[in-house]
Formats: C-alpha cells, sequence, structure tokens
C-alpha cells in the first residue's frame, strides 16, 4: 500500500471512552516508562528518532525524550487539549527534545520510514481499525527499527474480594468501549492484529499493574470511582441507554467499598508486541 493509499484509508471512527476528564488524566499521568513501557527499555540508546502514539499527558514521552537524547521525540494524539498538558509536562522537566502534534494514528502525516521506534501505550483498544493503526505504524518506521504497543485486557482484569458492583462495572464498561467501536479486551489481540498487519518479527510478552497497599488501593479505587460517574465514560453510558445514573453511583459505591477493604487487591494484566520492520 502507497503512502497515498494509506492518506485515503477510513479515518478514525471510535469514540474515545474515556476522554480527558481529571480522573482519568490521575491515572494516565501516574505512567512512566518504568511501569508502563518496560518491555521496549532494551531498545532504547540515545540519539534514535521516535513517534509516540496517543501520547495523552505527556509523562512516557517525556520518559522516552530523556533516554534517546540527542535524539528526538514526535509524540501526537487525537486530542489538542491533552497535548497542551503534554508540553507542560515536558517543560516542567526541562526537555526540549520532543515536539507535539495532532494525529489519527490510521493515516499519519509522515514520510515513509520516517523513525526508528514506533511507540502506543493504551492506544490499540480505542481506535476503530487496530490493524490499519499498525500498518501505518510499521509504514513510519525504519527498516531494522521496531513497532511497540501495550495494551490492558479489561476481560483479565481479577480483584479480591468478589465485589458485585465490579462485577457490574466489567461488563458495563467493556459494553459501552465496544459500542464505541473500541475493543477493551485488546490485550490478548495485539499479536493477532500484528500478524495481519504484516509484521513477521513479532515478540510477545506479558506484564501487570498490581495494586493492593493501602495508598494504592485509595488512589486506584477513587479514580475508577469518580471516572464512573464524572468522566467522557460515564456521559456515553448513560446517553448510550447501557446503565442510569443510578446505577453509576451504585458501581462508583462499590470501587470505594473495595478500596476501603485492607486485603484488597487488583491486578490489570497487558499484552505487548515488539514488531521488528
Amino acid at each position: 500500500m502507497t503512502h497515498a493509499d494509506e492518506q485515503n484509508a477510513p479515518r478514525e471512527t471510535a469514540v474515545y471512552t474515556h476522554g480527558h476528564h481529571e480522573s482519568v488524566l490521575r491515572s494516565h499521568s501516574w505512567r512512566t516508562v518504568e511501569n508502563s513501557a518496560a518491555y521496549l527499555i532494551p531498545e532504547l540508546r540515545a540519539g534514535l528518532e521516535i513517534l509516540d502514539v496517543g501520547c495523552g499527558p505527556g509523562t512516557i514521552t517525556a520518559d522516552l525524550a530523556a533516554r534517546v537524547a540527542p535524539g528526538r521525540v514526535t509524540a501526537v494524539d487525537a486530542a489538542e487539549d491533552v497535548l497542551e498538558k503534554a508540553r507542560a509536562v515536558a517543560g516542567e522537566r526541562g526537555v526540549e527534545n520532543v515536539e507535539f502534534a495532532v494525529a489519527d494514528v490510521h493515516a499519519l502525516e509522515f514520510p515513509d520510514d520516517s523513525f526508528d521506534i514506533v511507540h502506543a501505550h493504551q492506544v490499540l483498544q480505542h481506535v476503530g481499525d487496530p490493524v490499519q493503526a499498525l500498518r501505518e505504524m510499521r509504514r513510519v518506521c525504519r527498516p531494522g527499527g521496531v513497532v511497540a504497543a501495550r495494551d490492558s485486557d479489561y476481560g483479565a482484569f481479577t480483584w479480591f474480594p468478589e465485589q458485585p458492583g465490579l462485577d457490574r462495572w466489567s461488563e458495563l464498561y467493556r459494553k459501552v468501549a465496544r459500542a464505541n467501536g473500541g475493543e477493551p479486551d485488546a490485550g490478548r489481540r495485539l499479536f493477532s492484529w500484528a500478524r495481519r498487519a504484516g509484521f513477521t518479527e513479532i515478540t510477545t510478552t506479558a506484564a501487570t499493574w498490581c495494586f493492593a497497599q493501602p495508598d494504592e488501593r485509595a488512589w486506584w479505587s477513587g479514580l475508577w470511582a469518580d471516572r464512573t460517574t464524572q468522566s467522557s465514560y460515564a456521559r456515553l453510558a448513560v446517553d448510550g441507554g447501557h446503565a442510569t445514573q443510578e446505577e453509576l453511583d451504585t458501581i462508583a459505591g462499590a470501587w470505594r467499598a473495595w478500596g476501603a477493604t485492607e486485603d484488597a487487591w487488583f491486578m490489570v494484566p497487558h499484552g505487548e508486541i515488539l514488531c521488528r520492520v
């Protein structure tokens, strides 16, 4: 497929389920290369050029830029408002080897073979066509470089103790995400999507986040309680006829009850792919 064909390909059709409410950014701003892209660290070295797709508030972006300096990072996102936050993070950290732009991963406006690494964290679960997204990521990656993607798998989330309200949350979230054109169980599909996108040299791994200590439980349960009632997800759940506001309030209460349980534990699994071009 030529670049012209790619530019004429269908663009983003999915709706980003989370939006950029404070409760969402509270989670996204916690992310670092160490806790969210450790599988990519062996590939990072000074002088590389990286494209960070779906950069959000830019905390991973800033980490990547620090690791490859004097190389450069180009960070893109579909939403201009969150790019302002990413620029602020880079400024606060004194990171100067990064630039930001609005972009659609289905039709990236970069020439072929532009970057040594093309990275996406928690992006493919939210796009309308993840295979097309990976084709575009491959197109702009130089021969010998890597395309790296990591996505959580909501269907494999596990917690203790049993909490019926969280069972309902899991069911509802996945229903809303799919109604918006995404695939919340993306982690298990990354390898298949990469094969369909034309990659042949694919390293697959898996990693987890785990929340159990009191501060971790309070943080994780609090942000999800707030997301459930205040974020774009809440509006989409109600407007789409998937839940009532009263039901969302009940689910938020279940999150807070889980977080207050002293022996509570929560695991978020992720699939990871490292695709050599």
